[in-house]
């Protein structure tokens, strides 16, 4: 007996999305742990989850999303408050794989899974510490590329010869990634000359490359200017919540938490652009990209 997977599906469609977004939570239990630790070069494997005051965190206390609403934010052995973000990371996981399970076909869909953890790692550790590491920007864009030759469906191809697709597929993302983070690199140049100090991050170049590995040259597009708009309303909520409630403004409660207190981020002079990028890319991933391709192919035929 053999397992046939369109008539699981059909009989149980519940089941998949289900099995997914469980698996999102899980795995975004996981991300927690690589955004606290990647940042200060600890390993992501060993020790095992603690408490700030080195007490091993048990099973039963560390159920994804769960575990934050049984112990009500605090920490079991010595009562210290931790982040509501540890849980609005895994819920966020979990509602981007169970997107990407409904949306794409399941190979396109695990690429997408995998596109959106990375995304989410880059997002918080940009947050906290302003920078994003080569990890999701170089190793990204090349697994990127990867990816898109051995999923061709990934940049909507392989509906023929596979070889054929994947080559084609290969070719829009080193494509992309070549353009978006050239696209970065002009704005940068020209801003820093402009204003006589660095206005962007080589992290962010490498940042867009390794989007548009992924959603091709019109995704790293999106994600410049989109991102753009994104953080000039970020910038205008910030200032609005500085008027109202005072000079500092966190971006997520820094409680002393059980991996440890991230970096409290006060709103000044430097924001990080990754999270806008990363939000845009997310955005023309998972929905965004069919509404504006059409509006990109008259920008290419105006162009060539």
């Amino acid at each position: 007996m053999t397992f046939d997977y369109a008539d699981f599906a059909a009989a149980f469609p519940w089941f998949f999305p289900v099995a997914a977004g469980l698996f999102g939570a899980i795995v975004g239990s996981f991300l927690n742990v690589v955004i606290h630790r990647v940042p200060l070069e600890k390993s992501i494997v060993t020790p095992g989850s603690h408490c700030a005051c080195g007490t091993p965190i048990k099973w039963h206390d560390n159920i994804p999303v769960l575990s934050w609403f049984v112990l009500r934010g605090k920490a079991r052995c010595c009562g210290r408050p931790y982040s509501f973000r540890y849980a609005f990371v895994e819920l966020l996981t979990a509602a981007l794989f169970t997107a990407s399970w409904l949306m794409f076909s399941p190979a396109k869909a695990l690429c997408g899974m995998f596109f959106a953890g990375c995304l989410l790692c880059a997002l918080f550790i940009d947050l906290d510490h302003m920078i994003i590491p080569d990890t999701f920007t170089i190793g990204l864009g090349v697994i990127g590329v990867v990816l898109s030759v051995f999923v061709p469906s990934l940049h909507g191809q392989g509906d023929g010869v596979f070889i054929v697709g994947a080559l084609q597929s290969g070719l829009i993302s080193i494509k992309g990634l070549l353009i978006g983070s050239g696209l970065v690199l002009w704005i940068a140049l020209i801003a820093e000359t402009l204003l006589r100090k660095e206005a962007m991050g080589f992290g962010d170049v490498k940042f867009v490359g390794a989007i548009g590995a992924f959603t091709g040259w019109q995704g790293a597009m999106f994600s410049v200017f989109g991102g753009a708009v994104i953080g000039t309303l970020w910038i205008g909520l910030a200032l609005l919540w500085r008027k109202l409630f005072g000079d500092r403004v966190q971006v997520a409660p820094r409680a002393e938490t059980p991996e440890g207190a991230p970096a409290e981020i006060g709103l000044g002079v430097q924001i990080p652009f990754g999270p806008m990028l990363a939000v845009a890319g997310l955005l023309y991933f998972f929905g965004l990209d069919g509404w504006l391709n059409g509006y990109f192919a008259e920008l290419a035929a105006i162009l060539q």
